[in-house]
């Protein structure tokens, strides 16, 4: 039996556990020789033991000797090691072009709406994504994937047009909640800001709401899918509307309360005077 990836697979697994080689054989009842051996690929592991690995690291068979761990970004391990394995979940793989600081640590990049056009075909492509503008936000999870995206149109008023908005990369789609803002990139539509309602279960689709209620929702099918960022903030320079009958109705309220009181102190200043 070929083994793929497996043995610098759970290398790298053990190492990001910080586990030394007798920490992994003594759990597994291995001895570490057999264990070294696995790691260098100069010996093959069982069906039990494959199992025993698959348990120990919470990551499925399928991944551990098929896929090569080693290429995926930090945050995708991060959601491996957390539990939502491709093979598990019965998720896709989606491996994610990204970019990272002087100090490894993976950026934030910035998809303006002039750059929406070349991110429709460009977003796998890691010398695309190493082009775009970055910056960090330091109060963001280090474990978590992010990237910014520039809004056009009306329809998450009161979001505006021209706002910035953060998501965070969603590996594993059946985990889209109901009612939630997501950044939607779609084969046919591009780069969309949505709430989302999720019938992939059922319905193999989402189904995309605006907060503009002068828009209808509509449905796409998950074939039709190409990424997924949960919302997380926006940043706007745009003074957001104000709510002039609110306003109004609590300018004339305290206008009420200022003539009463001076009600009031006419009233005393008639009965002090004898009048």
């Amino acid at each position: 039996m070929l083994m793929g990836f497996f043995g610098k697979n759970i290398k790298l697994l053990r190492k990001r556990r910080r586990r030394t080689q007798d920490d992994v054989a003594f759990s597994l009842g291995l001895k570490r020789p057999t264990l070294s051996g696995y790691e260098n690929g100069v010996a093959q592991p069982g069906l039990d033991t494959l199992a025993a690995f698959s348990k120990y690291f919470n990551v499925s068979i399928d991944t551990l000797v098929k896929t090569d761990l080693g290429v995926l970004s930090e945050s995708q391990l991060s959601q491996l090691e957390r539990g939502y394995d491709v093979f598990l979940t019965g998720s896709k793989l989606r491996v994610l072009a990204t970019t990272v600081d002087r100090d490894n640590e993976e950026n934030i990049e910035l998809v303006s709406e002039k750059a929406k056009a070349g991110y429709r075909s460009g977003f796998a492509d890691p010398d695309f994504i190493k082009v775009l503008p970055t910056f960090q936000m330091p109060f963001l999870s280090r474990q978590k994937k992010y990237r910014t995206f520039q809004v056009s149109g009306d329809s998450m008023l009161p979001i505006p047009d021209g706002a910035w908005v953060t998501g965070e990369f969603v590996q594993n789609w059946h985990l889209i909640r109901n009612r939630h803002a997501y950044i939607i990139h779609t084969l046919d539509d591009g780069v969309v800001f949505k709430v989302v309602e999720n019938l992939i279960k059922q319905e193999g689709k989402l189904r995309l709401h605006s907060l503009n209620r002068a828009y209808e929702p509509y449905d796409i099918h998950v074939n039709d899918l190409r990424e997924v960022w949960k919302f997380v903030n926006y940043i706007s320079n745009a003074m957001p509307d104000p709510n002039l009958p609110h306003q109004e109705l609590s300018w004339q309220v305290n206008r009420l309360k200022e003539d009463v009181e001076a009600l009031k102190r006419r009233g005393r200043d008639l009965s002090e005077s004898g009048l």
